[in-house]
């Protein structure tokens, strides 16, 4: 009988997550493995939201109230969402929400929580410029991750660089 691994899959709703999340199924699960769906919804667009006065000293708690429960709601259906990817693919687990700084962070964090095997994460396929500036998760996991990733890329969504058009 094979060892019971926890298996963390990285969940945003993009295409890519929904390629990684496949990819592991078709490549990688095994019967018993208790997968944990991992999300870490971004608040920065709560943060920057034009609902805020344009002065930064003027707090308006019914306003701030309204956008921490429309917040809530959001994530709670994105969970809903991925809960229901869960029972579409037949895998035995759970989806989990962790509030992190960062994406990365997050899912590290989750991993280390659940005594995770490994991870699985898609890669939106940034170009090298672009990634510089603003960081890869993947990257970040890479990196930082104490048991293996596997970075899934998309076939047919993923950016190629400038030495790769030229070599065309």
């Amino acid at each position: 009988m094979t060892e019971k691994r926890n298996c963390i899959i990285a969940v945003d709703g993009s295409e890519h997550s929904d390629y990684a999340l496949d990819w592991f199924c078709k490549n990688v699960h095994r019967e018993g493995d208790h997968v944990i769906l991992v999300y870490v919804p971004e608040l920065n667009d709560m943060l920057h939201s034009t609902k805020w006065s344009n002065s930064v000293y003027v707090f308006d708690r019914d306003v701030m109230e309204a956008m921490l429960k429309e917040e809530q709601e959001r994530i709670k259906s994105d969970l809903e969402k991925f809960a229901e990817k869960l029972k579409h693919h037949g895998l035995g687990g759970k989806v989990k929400s962790v509030m992190a700084s960062r994406p990365g962070e997050g899912i590290i964090k989750a991993a280390e929580e659940e005594k995770a095997s490994l991870i699985v994460v898609g890669s939106r396929g940034m170009g090298t410029i672009r990634r510089t500036f603003v960081g890869s998760v993947s990257d970040y996991l890479v990196h930082h991750s104490h048991v293996p990733v596997f970075v899934c890329k998309h076939p047919h969504k993923h950016v190629t660089s400038e030495l790769e058009q030229k070599s065309q």
